[in-house]
């Protein structure tokens, strides 16, 4: 089974928290990794099928979108990244969310 990752970066929290939300809910996907990316952006990454991680994108990029004072500054999908990716960034499923997949 492909695994993809994807990811959208926003500028303000709510924007972010919007989008997190939508994708949850859109897809089967897990949310694996949300944090600060600098100053005010923050970056939120699910990970699950193909499939399924395009349709949770594209809800999370139109959550954000109508989210009052939120700016999208990128998002994008990695479909099947290889296993030193994995290994290096923060995208891999952990303890914590393992019982979400």
């Amino acid at each position: 089974m492909p695994v993809a990752v994807g990811v959208i970066q926003t500028l303000g929290f709510p924007g972010v928290l919007a989008a997190a939300d939508a994708m949850v809910k859109a897809a089967r996907v897990t949310l694996v990794y949300f944090d600060r990316a600098e100053s005010s952006q923050f970056v939120v990454a699910i990970r699950g099928q193909v499939s399924e991680v395009k349709v949770a994108v594209d809800a999370g990029v139109q959550a954000a979108k109508n989210t009052y004072g939120a700016t999208i500054l990128m998002h994008y999908i990695v479909p099947n990244p290889p296993e030193n990716v994995v290994a290096v960034l923060p995208i891999d499923y952990t303890e914590a969310s393992e019982p979400f997949r």
